[in-house]
């Protein structure tokens, strides 16, 4: 079961699953349930998995009590979770949607459940340094990234139909606000716009903006800032139509990622897969106090202080030009993001999806026995004895 309990605004965290969801489908039958008929709605309208939506914790009690429901799946931390995880009869896995360098990868929340399915190992050492008193190496099961299967078939027919001058493509996909302060890692209010103006006026490059779905929808400084840039694209559409600086506010990242050359974006889920490129990325330096739970790749490639904004045409024709941290950063990819063979990471899924099947009926057998974990039940004693 896939347990999705937020409203319509979040229904970019399950999509980026539905193919990986479809492929496990194909195997072993996945519903996803969800606690409003309108999210609901969108899922069915979107993939070709089977939705249920049971609002009532009382239906999902008498539901889930007369199930065969070995597993269930979560691509976020929504406190609506706890509907479902407080069955213990299952096995509740984390899947998150995006693997980043983000405080809430190493939230305290993890705990909650009994393993999470990670990217690479980057994800798990992460954990190990960060969360405290959590077994990484035990809890979390690296699968890879199984949106990058989807997403490399995608970029490569994008980049086919690319235009043919030899005018760069930078695409510019910064976060949102994040739902509170301590999550605040957005550029759109701070260096959105200056690094807009830059890339437009600078002339050399040609220029994709891609804001998070959710920008503006709690700081409305972050609405102005998203406002603010549309309308400087939308100038500079009209003055030089033949460029195609664009918005592209709908639609599968791996589109845009297929028309762009060079990544500037914040610290999140965006940068990390990216990284399967293998091109050039920029990190934008947050001027809130956030933590950021360092790793190698945001330590390696180069971050865009705001006040230096107004360079950041030379910082980026720089970095298509000799790519210094190149070799570095691709060296760094299955660090990150596992094996990303197209096919690989759903597969290692899919696979991981039934050891956890098995390690549930085992735990389950045990539980009806009363033995402890380790301990073999009275009526294997007896049979030894």
């Amino acid at each position: 079961m896939v347990y999705f309990a937020d409203t319509t605004e979040a229904i970019y965290q399950i999509e980026q699953w539905y193919r990986a969801f479809e492929s496990l489908d194909a195997e072993h039958r996945v519903v996803v349930v969800t606690r409003d008929s309108r999210t609901a709605r969108l899922i069915r309208d979107g993939s070709m998995l089977e939705v249920r939506t049971i609002a009532r914790a009382e239906t999902l009690d008498d539901i889930l009590g007369r199930s065969k429901t070995k597993l269930i799946l979560y691509v976020n931390h929504n406190p609506e979770n706890f509907g479902a995880l407080r069955f213990g009869n299952l096995l509740h896995v984390s899947l998150m949607h995006g693997d980043s360098d983000k405080i809430v990868t190493v939230s305290n929340q993890t705990k909650a459940y009994d393993f999470s399915f990670v990217a690479g190992r980057a994800a798990v050492e992460r954990m190990a340094r960060y969360a405290t008193l959590f077994d990484a190496d035990e809890r979390c099961i690296p699968v890879g990234r199984p949106q990058l299967d989807e997403q490399a078939r995608e970029r490569e027919a994008v980049t086919l139909s690319r235009p043919t001058d030899d005018r760069p493509t930078v695409l510019y996909a910064p976060t949102w606000e994040g739902g509170q302060p301590s999550a605040a890692y957005g550029s759109v209010a701070t260096h959105g716009a200056a690094i807009v103006r830059a890339i437009l006026d600078d002339g050399r490059f040609r220029l994709i903006y891609r804001p998070h779905p959710l920008t503006g929808v709690r700081d409305a400084a972050y609405g102005d800032g998203d406002s603010t840039i549309r309308d400087l694209i939308r100038r500079a559409q009209d003055e030089l139509p033949d460029v195609g600086h664009t918005v592209d506010g709908d639609g599968d990242l791996a589109v845009a990622f297929g028309h762009a050359d060079v990544l500037i974006c914040d610290v999140s889920g965006v940068a990390m897969d990216w990284l399967a490129t293998g091109q050039p990325l920029i990190v934008t330096l947050p001027t809130a106090d956030v933590v950021v739970a360092r790793s190698a790749l945001t330590d390696l490639v180069p971050r865009l202080p705001v006040g230096d904004v107004d360079g950041v045409p030379d910082l980026v024709a720089r970095e298509l030009d000799e790519d210094p941290t190149g070799a570095e950063r691709r060296a760094l990819q299955e660090f990150y993001l596992g094996d990303t063979t197209p096919g690989a990471s759903t597969r290692r899924f899919i696979e991981a999806c039934e050891r956890l099947f098995r390690i549930r009926e085992a735990e389950v057998a045990r539980v009806a026995t009363g033995a402890l974990p380790g301990e073999k039940s009275a009526d294997s004693r007896e049979t030894n004895d």
